[in-house]
């Protein structure tokens, strides 16, 4: 019995109060993506059965949902440990990193590689909480090396900016050519 109890304690020390909102997230979209097999897969007649497209994506999404069945199951019968919601917007925080990567990849287009890039990371140094001169000296440097490096060593082809349009022909080819 002091074995149970043992697991039991290691159990609650470890547990995190999101987890039951994680584990209905999890279990409605194995749920959503299961019911989709049949849509998104086909079924050969003829073909043996683990030769079939739909089988093994069927048997991982299946498995998937019976183990986040399991996982609910036991979520919602273990105890409740206050702070969920606290820790479910923890999770959704890590959601702004996306949008800044939206916002640089639509803004891209308009303002060029190289201002893009240096705006926007000595923006999320600022934003993460390097405020010395130094540190966003770093910051304009790092971003002038990746702008280098991938334009003129690595030679990849990425968008410049409407703005290089207004540059005089000189600046302006050099600005299309390596920044």
């Amino acid at each position: 019995m002091s074995r149970v109890k043992t697991l039991q304690n290691l159990f609650k020390r470890y547990r995190r109060p999101g987890d039951i909102v994680f584990a209905w997230f999890v279990f409605l979209l194995s749920a959503f993506l299961i019911l989709q097999v049949a849509d998104q897969t086909t079924w050969k007649s003829g073909s043996k059965l683990f030769a079939q497209p739909r089988f093994w994506p069927a048997v991982s999404l299946g498995c998937m949902t019976l183990f986040a069945a399991f996982h609910l199951l036991g979520s919602a019968l273990s105890e409740r440990i206050q702070g969920r919601w606290r820790e479910v917007l923890l999770w959704a925080s890590a959601l702004e990193y996306a949008a800044w990567f939206i916002a640089y990849a639509s803004i891209l287009p308009y303002t060029g590689y190289l201002l893009t890039t240096i705006v926007f990371a000595v923006a999320l140094s600022l934003r993460v909480g390097y405020r010395s001169k130094r540190m966003l000296i770093a910051a304009v440097a790092t971003s002038l090396v990746i702008v280098l490096l991938f334009k003129t060593l690595l030679q990849v082809n990425l968008p410049s900016g409407l703005i290089y349009e207004s540059l005089p022909d000189g600046l302006r080819q050099i600005m299309l050519t390596y920044f």
